[in-house]
């Protein structure tokens, strides 16, 4: 009997450090802060006036003094990332999908597993290909 009654009370522990955590999770901490992309997600045009819809997951965007964006971008089948000149460096990682990266005056396919480097200075959009989203993560430095 005893046995039984401390697994119950474990059990209950840990249920109630698991929601504990889970609802602080959400909250700002000193030491990090926790965000599920579940409560990001937000349907709106591809930036940079492109093409058709896509899910933004803007990542720590109201962390105090955080300099850098975090941010997953899905692309729907048919839609783009216009064209545009780049002011910072800017990091595409490339989760999912198939998509074709301009830059400058070149262009080339770009899959699961790419990173792409773009450098101040230089221009560049992507376009989804292919019948499957394209899932990306960008990263770069905020002013």
């Amino acid at each position: 009997m005893k046995k039984v009654a401390l697994f119950t009370i474990s059990f209950l522990l840990v249920i109630l450090i698991s929601a504990i955590s889970f609802v602080l999770g959400r909250r700002y901490q000193h030491e990090y802060i926790l965000e599920h992309e579940k409560d990001l997600a937000k349907e709106e045009p591809a930036p940079h006036d492109g093409v058709g819809m896509s899910t933004a997951y803007s990542f720590f965007s109201k962390a105090p003094g955080l300099k850098l964006a975090f941010r997953k971008r899905v692309l729907k089948p048919g839609s783009a990332i216009g064209y545009h000149l780049q002011k910072g460096d800017e990091i595409y990682y490339i989760l999912s999908g198939t998509g074709i990266m301009k830059m400058n005056s070149d262009s080339f396919a770009v899959k699961a597993g790419d990173g792409i480097l773009t450098r101040p200075g230089s221009s560049h959009g992507l376009q989804q290909t292919g019948t499957d989203s394209l899932v990306v993560i960008i990263n770069y430095t905020v002013k």
